[in-house]
């Protein structure tokens, strides 16, 4: 989401016309909006290339939050003065070390091959022919043959046969399977860093076609093969940016939204159709919430709002999957138990001038929400908005975090739209004035609590953490994204799912459903997929270092 500098003052002139001397809490405020056009102009530019976590773009803005803190005059509260890093794990990669050359011909790594991340450290040298498809040392598979053997069979998997493949491979005594595809038949594979499956006893490797073709063609064309295998974690670091106002009191309310965004879309999230990468800059997405959590810093600082200590969060790795405030809940910078509730921040930037409808979630994790939100309807009397209330305390956002550990939360979030996730989510799109009527309202609910007793803590219903259903059933588990190891972690467990039902708790990691196994959170989507409700399967999984099963029942 570009932004019309001349449109925006024509607007400023409007308002400032209109506008009587005397401000209600719901009048929009000029200053106010003039800010955050600023904040999200600056955040959302493409010089900032979508600040994908990790990037140069997500150092860029927080570098630019650290400055608006400062200005406001916050005191850091990070680890390193303002910031908190955090690690994120991308998985595997081929190293320097990894090579394949064909009669003495050096391939080239990610475009000519790639090896499988199942494959174990290793160097092998060695002769095969095209008509050797199985020979004491290699085996030679072409995957046109697979598919021509599975044609009929609806449930064939291609991952799973590849891995099971190789592995009879390997026990028959192979130290390499080179595959390819001669066929038409487009097989979809491509390096996965996030396969955390088992490893095997030997090297994988998949040879483009078109390599493929001009080595292995000829029966009694004998090919000289050297590999090796070796790869390394690849990791990357983002940054939490916090801000503290100290106002020496017992309880600490926390403020948050993230800023990260999907740079060019590498991490795969991207909604957009188009071929050729292009930059994500997320205005809505969540330079609004970002935005929002600086202009309530600067209301907050200057405000007698003072019977809570004030602490604010701009997360990242949010798109990854809440990466940087499930850091910041297992590493707080302040005493958890004093945290009064939590206030995030997501998509607040597209409020519609119409319907005027904003959702707020979290609605059922403390009671005190109803008093500030009775259904009375004169209670809000005299603001435009209509309040849509969404219960539980998860959901596709960093609330998710601190609800988990038992912290009341509100979640502001005025919607999706067609420039979701997709590269036209741009500064020219924002609601500016409705987002600072939202701001307004926000800081009406914080002064309304001000006198309050700590907020009372009560659990809800539990939502998934994707934007998305990409299975047709679910265990009911609230996967932990930030799991590095092989399986899927959970995070927390649904009152009355399947999983619960089967015993599974939080912590346990998910290693194999059925006979499928579970190396990632694709993998486990990917196999969610096979089932359909009344099923019964048999589910393994680690609890503390040792292996249980349980049936589930979707």
């Amino acid at each position: 989401m570009r932004f019309s500098f001349s449109k925006h003052l024509l607007f400023l002139l409007f308002i400032s016309a209109c506008s009587s001397p005397k401000k209600t809490a719901h009048s929009t405020d000029d200053k106010t909006i003039g800010n955050l056009q600023q904040h999200i102009a600056y955040l959302a530019d493409d010089k900032l290339e979508g600040r994908r976590t990790g990037t140069k773009g997500e150092k860029l803005a927080m570098e630019y939050i650290i400055g608006q803190f400062e200005n406001i005059g916050l005191q850091p509260k990070g680890v390193q003065k303002y910031t908190q890093p955090f690690e994120v794990n991308d998985g595997k990669m081929m190293d320097d070390k990894t090579m394949l050359q064909l009669n003495g011909v050096l391939l080239q790594k990610g475009t000519d091959y790639f090896m499988f991340p199942f494959s174990k450290d290793t160097t092998w040298s060695g002769d095969i022919k095209y008509g050797d498809a199985h020979n004491d040392s290699i085996w030679l598979v072409d995957i046109k043959t697979v598919f021509a053997e599975n044609n009929n069979n609806p449930h064939f998997d291609l991952s799973d046969y590849i891995y099971k493949n190789s592995k009879k491979a390997f026990e028959r005594g192979a130290d390499a399977v080179i595959l390819y595809n001669s066929s038409a038949t487009d097989d979809k594979l491509v390096f996965n860093p996030k396969d955390k499956a088992e490893l095997l006893n030997g090297a994988v490797v998949y040879l483009k076609n078109a390599v493929a073709g001009k080595y292995f063609s000829n029966d009694t064309t004998l090919v000289h093969i050297d590999l090796a295998v070796h790869f390394t974690e690849k990791k990357r670091t983002g940054y939490n940016v916090v801000g503290y106002i100290d106002n020496h009191a017992t309880n600490t309310i926390i403020l948050g939204a993230h800023f990260d965004h999907l740079g060019y879309g590498e991490d795969g999230n991207s909604r957009s159709t188009g071929h050729e990468p292009m930059i994500h800059n997320g205005a809505d997405d969540n330079a609004s919430g970002t935005a929002a959590l600086i202009e309530l810093a600067r209301k907050l600082k200057h405000s007698k709002l003072t019977n809570n200590n004030y602490l604010f969060i701009a997360f990242s790795g949010e798109e990854l999957g809440l990466y940087g405030s499930k850091y910041f809940t297992d590493h707080p910078t302040v005493d958890l138990s004093k945290v009064n509730y939590m206030i995030n921040m997501d998509m607040v930037g597209r409020l519609n001038d119409s319907t005027k409808v904003i959702t707020i979630g979290g609605y059922g994790t403390s009671p005190t929400w109803g008093e500030v939100y009775p259904e009375a309807k004169d209670r809000w009397a005299g603001s435009p908005l209509v309040f849509k209330f969404d219960s539980s305390g998860t959901g596709p956002s960093d609330h998710t975090s601190f609800y988990r550990k038992d912290i009341p939360v509100l979640f502001y979030f005025t919607g999706l739209h067609s420039d979701y996730h997709k590269p036209t989510d741009d500064a020219d799109k924002i609601n500016y004035q409705g987002e600072d009527i939202i701001l307004n309202h926000i800081m009406k609910v914080i002064a309304d609590l001000n006198n309050h007793s700590k907020l009372t803590f009560t659990k809800t219903k539990e939502t998934q953490t994707t934007t998305a259903a990409r299975f047709s059933v679910t265990m009911g588990i609230m996967p932990d994204y930030t799991f590095a190891g092989t399986g899927v972690k959970s995070d927390g467990v649904t009152e009355g799912k399947p999983a619960q039902k089967a015993g599974i708790q939080a912590g346990d990691i998910i290693l194999q459903i059925g006979e499928y196994k579970i190396t990632s959170m694709e993998s486990y989507m990917q196999t969610l997929g096979h089932f359909k409700k009344g099923d019964s399967v048999k589910v393994i999984f680690n609890r503390a270092g040792k292996l249980f099963d349980t049936t589930v029942v979707f």
